[in-house]
C-alpha cells in the first residue's frame, strides 16, 4: 500500500498543502509548534476519522474557518481509492471514492496506519483505559465487525447503567444481560487472538532489540475469571455467575462492574511486570516491540503493509533502538516521520528519503 497524494485544507495551522508523496520515506524537518505533527496527525485522521490528540472536532479546524478537509489517494495493489475525511463544528463525514460511509466501521481500515510517538510509552506505564484503547484501535483496523461490536456493546452498557442508576425496569435488565454476554464473548475472543498474533511478532523483535537478553510477555487481564481455552459456553457461565455475584453491587452503585470495558493487559519482561517495576528503557523496548509487531500482524491478516507513522520519535530513541526501527522498516513500510534535526540519522537513509522543511505550517521540499 502507498499513498500517492495527500491534500490537507484549513487544517490546525496548516491552511492549504497538497503532497505527492509514493516515495518510501517522507522526513517533515522543523522546529517545534511549526506544524509537523499536525501533517502525520492528519495521515492517522483520515485513516481512523478521529485524531489522537484531541477527542474535540473543532480542535482541529483552522483557527477562524467554518472547516477543514482532508483527502489521499491510495494505492493498494491494482486499486486507487480516494478517501475523504470533512470536519466542521457539527462533527464529520468519512468519505470514499465519493461516497459517505453511513458506519465508520465501514470506512476504517481502508488505509490502516500505526502511529509511534513519545505518548506510547504509556502503552506500558499508563492506565487500562490507554491499553484498551490500544487494543480496540488496532482491531479495529483489521476487524470491521470488531468496530461493529465494540459500538454495540456501548449501546448496551449506556442502557444497562441507565437502569441500574434508576432503579427500574428490571425486567429489560435481563433481556440486556443476554445482549452484553454475547457481545462480550465476541470481544474477549478476538481480543485473546490479537494478543496471541501480537506476541507471536513482538517476541523475536524484542529479543532482537535486546540481545536475546530479554524475553517479552504479554497477559490479558479480563475482569471476570475467563482464559484463552475456554469454549464460549464456559465464558457465557462464568460471566453469568459473576453478574448474579455483583448484583447487589451493581444496583448499589449504578454501574456495569466487569466486561471488556474493564479488561486490562500487562507487558512483562519473563515473570518482571514491565508497568510497575520495569526501568523506562525496557519499557520503551517493550513499546517499540508492539508498534513493530503491528506491523507484521496487519500485514499478515490484510494482504498490505500500513503506513507507519513516527512523530517526535528518533530523538527519544538511542542509536541502537534507532538502528532497529529504521531496518525492521526499510523496504516494507512507507513511513512519515518528524524530526526537529537530522541529526544521526544515517546517510544512506537521507538518501532515499524525500525530505521537506516545515516552517509555521508551510512545507517546501528540501534540496
Amino acid at each position: 500500500m502507498r499513498l500517492q497524494e495527500l491534500e490537507i485544507s484549513q487544517y490546525r495551522n496548516i491552511g492549504l498543502l497538497t503532497l505527492t508523496c509514493p516515495e518510501e520515506l517522507h522526513l517533515f524537518v522543523g522546529e517545534n509548534a511549526q506544524g509537523k505533527t499536525n501533517i502525520v496527525e492528519s495521515l492517522y485522521v483520515l485513516s481512523l476519522a478521529k485524531s489522537h490528540r484531541t477527542r474535540a472536532t473543532k480542535d482541529l479546524i483552522q483557527f477562524g474557518k467554518p472547516f477543514s478537509k482532508l483527502k489521499a489517494k491510495v494505492k493498494k495493489g491494482d486499486q486507487l481509492i480516494r478517501l475523504e475525511v470533512q470536519l466542521n463544528e457539527k462533527g464529520k463525514k468519512a468519505i470514499r471514492n465519493g461516497l459517505e460511509q453511513p458506519k465508520l466501521s465501514h470506512y476504517i481500515g481502508t488505509m490502516p496506519t500505526i502511529l509511534f510517538a513519545p505518548e506510547d510509552l504509556a502503552i506500558v506505564k499508563g492506565s487500562p483505559q490507554i491499553r484498551r484503547r490500544f487494543l480496540d484501535t488496532e482491531i479495529g483496523q483489521v476487524s470491521p465487525t470488531y468496530l461493529y461490536q465494540l459500538n454495540q456493546i456501548q449501546k448496551v452498557l449506556h442502557q444497562r447503567n441507565a437502569i441500574l442508576k434508576n432503579g427500574m425496569q428490571k425486567e429489560l435488565l435481563e433481556v440486556l444481560n443476554e445482549q452484553f454476554l454475547s457481545l462480550s464473548i465476541q470481544i474477549w475472543k478476538k481480543r485473546y487472538y490479537f494478543i496471541d498474533l501480537l506476541l507471536k511478532w513482538a517476541q523475536p523483535i524484542h529479543e532482537t532489540i535486546t540481545g536475546g537478553k530479554e524475553c517479552l510477555q504479554i497477559e490479558y487481564l479480563p475482569s471476570v475469571p475467563i482464559q484463552r481455552e475456554m469454549d464460549e459456553d464456559q465464558i457465557r457461565a462464568i460471566t453469568t455467575r459473576e453478574l448474579a455475584r455483583l448484583e447487589s453491587q451493581e444496583w448499589r452503585r449504578g454501574s456495569t462492574l466487569i466486561g471488556p470495558q474493564r479488561d486490562d493487559f500487562r507487558l512483562k519482561n519473563g515473570e518482571l511486570d514491565l508497568h510497575n517495576f520495569g526501568s523506562q528503557g525496557q519499557q520503551r523496548t517493550a513499546a517499540l516491540s508492539l508498534k513493530l509487531a503491528e506491523i507484521e500482524l496487519i500485514y499478515q491478516e490484510t494482504g498490505f503493509y500500513p503506513l507507519l507513522l513516527l512523530d517526535d520519535v528518533l530523538s527519544e530513541l538511542d542509536d541502537h533502538r534507532k538502528t532497529q526501527l529504521l531496518e525492521a522498516i526499510r523496504g516494507k513500510v512507507q513511513t512519515f516521520v518528524t524530526t526537529t534535526s537530522l541529526e544521526g540519522i544515517h546517510q544512506d537513509t537521507l538518501q532515499r528519503a524525500k525530505i521537506y522543511r516545515v516552517e509555521q505550517g508551510n512545507v517546501t521540499v528540501q534540496g
